[in-house]
């Protein structure tokens, strides 16, 4: 249908789930789609899949964000369209904390259904590090400021854009074990806000997106929880990945051209109040 064609779009974290589905859907709607991720050579394999260019930088190194906005600018002179969506869960390199997360919470469902008492603690807070805490943020919330910051510094000469924000309802509804994600994603929706009133004078839109649960590897490591998760959302699953990408499309399209500082929620109806 070409709802983005002319476009150039760069989305973080784009060489697998939303992200990839993102990007997929933008190119086939007519955009310059540029991929970005950690490893330069996922970035670029996920390029040539759906048919754009890819540029590798850590979004939570701020000199690294800059460089990439640089080579931005450099190669398409332009950018229309920024999807901040790199993110981490905060366990895809520990298996062994992984599962015990995961184990402590169907424990503690299973007592709750029973009648208890509960004897199985999340406790995630208490036994997270400094590292932990910084690193959710710093690639979350800090890659989310830094990319919008040297993306504006491109749309605002330009007098025109569009910025989405990847949020989630755990930074509306927080969630048990979570702490830290749920602080970056409800500072993520804050910021969408403020800038959405700061850059509306230069023609520039800045929206968020808060997904509910989506099957992709990011939640792969709660196994047989899915279960119980697809049963207390309404529509009795969990999203998939183009339930959010075509949410992203139609932010990104002249559709919304009326709408700034909103929060897009696909999420089954599993929270109805962003």
């Amino acid at each position: 249908m070409a709802r983005l064609e002319g476009k150039t779009a760069l989305i973080t974290g784009a060489a697998r789930g939303i992200g990839l589905a993102i990007g997929r859907r933008f190119r086939e709607e007519g955009a310059e789609v540029i991929v970005n991720d950690l490893d330069p050579e996922v970035a670029a394999k996920a390029a040539a899949e759906i048919g754009g260019t890819s540029l590798a930088a850590d979004v939570s190194d701020s000199a690294a964000v800059t460089a990439m906005f640089d080579e931005v600018a450099s190669r398409h002179g332009r950018l229309d369209v920024l999807v901040n969506n790199a993110g981490i869960n905060g366990v895809e390199n520990d298996p062994e904390r992984a599962a015990d997360f995961r184990n402590r919470m169907l424990a503690q469902a299973t007592e709750a259904m029973s009648g208890g008492p509960i004897t199985t603690h999340i406790d995630s807070t208490v036994d997270a590090t400094d590292e932990d805490w910084h690193r959710m943020l710093g690639v979350h919330l800090d890659g989310t400021f830094f990319c919008s910051r040297e993306a504006l510094k491109i749309m605002n000469p330009q007098g025109s854009g569009c910025i989405l924000n990847m949020g989630s309802i755990m930074g509306t509804a927080g969630g048990a074990g979570a702490a830290a994600y749920c602080a970056a994603k409800a500072g993520i929706l804050g910021f969408t806000r403020s800038l959405a009133r700061e850059v509306v004078s230069r023609n520039i839109r800045v929206n968020a997106i808060a997904p509910g649960w989506i099957d992709t590897d990011f939640t792969s490591f709660l196994d047989e929880t899915k279960m119980m998760i697809a049963a207390q959302t309404p529509m009795g699953r969990l999203g998939d990945v183009d339930d959010i990408a075509w949410a992203a499309v139609y932010l990104a399209s002249d559709e919304t051209k009326f709408m700034t500082g909103q929060v897009l929620s696909p999420n089954g109806g599993w929270h109805m109040s962003q």
